[in-house]
């Protein structure tokens, strides 16, 4: 009967225990690194009794999830997955997302989920604070980058219309080559044009070149300005105080995309290179990259939030009731329902406080810079780039793009590590993200001795 799905019996009793007993192994042992994707067909076949008229039963769904669904995916935080940028959810970040889960709590309006609300903003004002913006500045918790991106850039585009006076025949964000590809997405999204702006040497966005490529824009539609605080390829920050002097003198908006290199702003050791932040429109940071809390989490924060709900704020009878005096995350980002995501992030800053996590991050940032030193030392390898935060780029020299990608599959399905190539400059290279704690500089030297014996096919 339907209302089976609702009522407590034995067999629930049994079947939610096996749940969360599962759910704690998963968090205290390590997964099989040797997991990864199968095929299609294979997966399809082997759960194709699981969705029929009667169930299968909890136990069953929980063996098959176990057994089958689980092995085909990849380990994201093993210490070793050195690829994209990985997660490191903690112990008590993820186990509270289980109580986040069972809470059925609606983050949407105050109305609904004050209490919640409130630790989540407890934990974006520990992120402000980080990047010197005002007390009055305040966001929202997002899916990841992508929303956060573009909903800033929503915002950017109507704070743009509203000082204009009126729309121009297009509008147009001005980025560089290594923004992050949500960016371009989102101007996909909204119909609007990309101003490529060049790099420096290091792959940073300048000051002086963003003012060039400005004054070369023949029609004034640039609304917004894209800095990256990280990059994802390579851990560049961008420039970011030149970029805010010549955002200010155009009036233009800001923003910070910083979804990876932002949780740096804990750390005690690169924090100045951020210096600029405290000027930007908004900025974005993943918690489920770098800030050790379960997928999926991004916070987006704004210097003045207003403008955000002036744009973001959805209406409608049904909406009526909703109180806009209070602090309705629902607000200040393109959605209306949402899930009580900074929870996780707030529970963990609770549990472990933050010198716990400037310590997390300091060590990452440590271990990465001494990789460093290693790859310059080894005449086999060049290091591309000193590394700014936690990305570390190199080339086995000599090797080609088939030779990176053969030695890349085979270890990743041997379960050794992870390590994918990319490309810089145009060169083809390897490149490793540390953002795990338990990542052993030993382990990853390791990496160094196994790229020089190896024999490619």
């Amino acid at each position: 009967m339907a209302t089976s799905m609702h009522t407590w019996d034995d067999d629930t009793n049994r079947f939610a225990h096996a749940v969360i007993d599962y759910a704690v192994e998963r968090v205290h042992l390590a997964k099989d690194t040797q997991w990864g994707a199968h095929p299609a067909d294979v997966l399809q076949a082997a759960i194709a009794h699981a969705v029929a008229p009667q169930g299968v039963g909890g136990l069953e769904a929980l063996r098959l999830f176990r057994e089958v669904l689980l092995p085909a995916c990849r380990p994201m935080d093993d210490p070793m997955n050195l690829a994209y940028v990985p997660t490191a959810p903690s112990v008590a970040s993820t186990m509270f997302d289980l109580v986040v889960s069972a809470s059925s709590i609606f983050g949407g309006n105050w109305e609904a989920g004050a209490g919640a609300i409130a630790a989540e903003n407890q934990a974006l004002r520990w992120l402000a604070d980080l990047a010197g913006f005002p007390p009055d500045a305040g966001g929202v918790f997002v899916s990841g980058g992508s929303a956060a991106n573009l909903s800033a850039l929503v915002t950017a585009r109507e704070v743009f219309t509203q000082r204009r006076g009126g729309r121009p025949p297009r509008y147009t964000v001005a980025v560089t080559e290594e923004v992050h590809a949500s960016v371009r997405a989102a101007a996909r999204v909204m119909d609007v044009d990309v101003l490529p702006v060049h790099t420096d040497a290091h792959g940073r966005m300048t000051g002086a070149a963003l003012d060039a490529a400005l004054h070369e824009h023949e029609h004034d539609s640039v609304f917004a300005v894209v800095a990256t605080g990280g990059t994802t390829n390579a851990g560049v920050i961008d420039e970011l105080d030149p970029i805010a002097d010549v955002c200010q003198a155009r009036g233009l908006w800001m923003h910070v995309d910083g979804a990876y290199g932002l949780a740096a702003l804990c750390s005690s050791i690169v924090r100045d290179r951020f210096h600029g932040i405290e000027r930007a429109d908004s900025f974005g940071v993943d918690p489920h990259k770098w800030l050790f809390a379960p997928y999926d989490s991004a916070a987006l924060i704004y210097r003045d939030p207003r403008p955000a709900a002036a744009t973001h704020a959805q209406h409608g009878a049904y909406l009526d009731a909703v109180n806009r005096g209070d602090w309705n995350p629902s607000d200040y980002a393109y959605h209306l329902s949402r899930r009580a995501r900074g929870l996780p992030l707030w529970f963990g800053l609770a549990t472990y406080g933050t010198q716990a996590y400037t310590d997390a991050v300091d060590g990452a940032i440590r271990t990465a810079a001494s990789f460093a030193d290693e790859v310059s030392a080894r005449p086999q390898f060049q290091l591309l780039l000193p590394p700014e935060l936690s990305v570390v780029l190199f080339t086995r020299i000599g090797w080609s793009s088939e030779q990176y990608a053969e030695w890349s599959k085979r270890r990743a399905g041997e379960g050794r590590y992870l390590v994918v190539p990319t490309s810089w400059r145009g060169e083809p290279c390897l490149r490793i993200c540390i953002v795990h704690p338990l990542t052993e500089l030993g382990e990853i030297v390791g990496i160094l001795d196994d790229l020089v014996s190896y024999q490619p096919a």
